[in-house]
């Protein structure tokens, strides 16, 4: 028996096998949940294909479009169709243009700005809003889990983060406000502030591998992070053992969070 079996999840976000999202993915099937894969254009369709064959349960995807409520609004509706409730979502959307992360904080543009906001935070609440027909709609005593990634640039200055430090921070807030929103609802929403993990993505900002140094050095256990802590984490916040769990942030950082320096 898995902790999720006979719950039904929605990953939106899954970019690659190195993605967090495809380490929470990995993490759901293995615990028997039956999972729904949003995809942006045929190219990330292809690629998913490829990584879904991997999984021992079949999987369903449909297309997303993160910045458009037409697209979100298609996207429940195609996932109404296979199913009839949702207890799982996760949103794995972050992006930043590579110049607004190459200059000084002063320098970021307000087009920027409002790019790295919609992906990265926004995104979190239309996806919410678009699935909510379908999140407990099973009547579940113990509800529905919705769950976002986060990180400590959210919270805290860190070098090279820049425009997405102030984006986390919205998306961090916008998981207590979802929280206090959705509660009576029985839907839960909280976040996962992970350490530096080895993700394209991430291995594209600059210091990248001094950050994953100082973590291994300063944090009290001593070691990295992997995408299967991370979804190790998510099977938690997904599962029942996790029903009174809401508006928080998970840190999976080897408690790096917790030190002065």
């Amino acid at each position: 028996m898995g902790l999720l079996d006979g719950k039904r999840a929605l990953v939106a976000g899954v970019a690659n096998k190195f993605s967090l999202a495809w380490g929470i993915a990995q993490a759901f099937d293995r615990e028997g949940a039956e999972i729904v894969f949003t995809y942006h254009r045929e190219r990330s369709h292809e690629h998913l294909i490829k990584l879904v064959s991997e999984l021992q349960h079949p999987a369903r995807m449909v297309e997303l479009e993160a910045q458009s409520d037409a697209s979100m609004a298609a996207m429940a509706e195609a996932v109404a169709e296979g199913t009839d409730r949702l207890d799982i979502v996760v949103h794995a959307f972050a992006h930043a243009r590579p110049e607004d992360l190459e200059v000084g904080f002063r320098d970021t543009s307000r087009d920027g700005w409002a790019l790295a906001q919609d992906v990265s935070a926004y995104s979190l609440v239309a996806l919410t809003h678009a699935l909510l027909p379908l999140l407990g709609a099973g009547g579940d005593r113990h509800g529905a889990s919705v769950m976002t990634l986060s990180y400590l640039g959210g919270d805290r200055v860190l070098p090279n983060y820049n425009v997405m430090g102030p984006a986390k921070a919205a998306l961090e807030a916008a998981v207590r406000y979802l929280a206090s929103d959705l509660g009576r609802e029985n839907i839960r929403v909280n976040t996962l502030s992970t350490g530096p993990v080895k993700t394209l993505r991430a291995s594209g900002v600059k210091g990248f591998g001094q950050m994953r140094h100082q973590l291994e050095e300063r944090s009290p256990l001593g070691r990295n992070i992997t995408s299967g802590d991370v979804g190790n984490a998510a099977v938690f916040l997904a599962s029942d053992w996790a029903a009174n769990v809401t508006g928080q942030v998970l840190f999976v950082d080897a408690g790096y969070h917790i030190m002065g320096i």
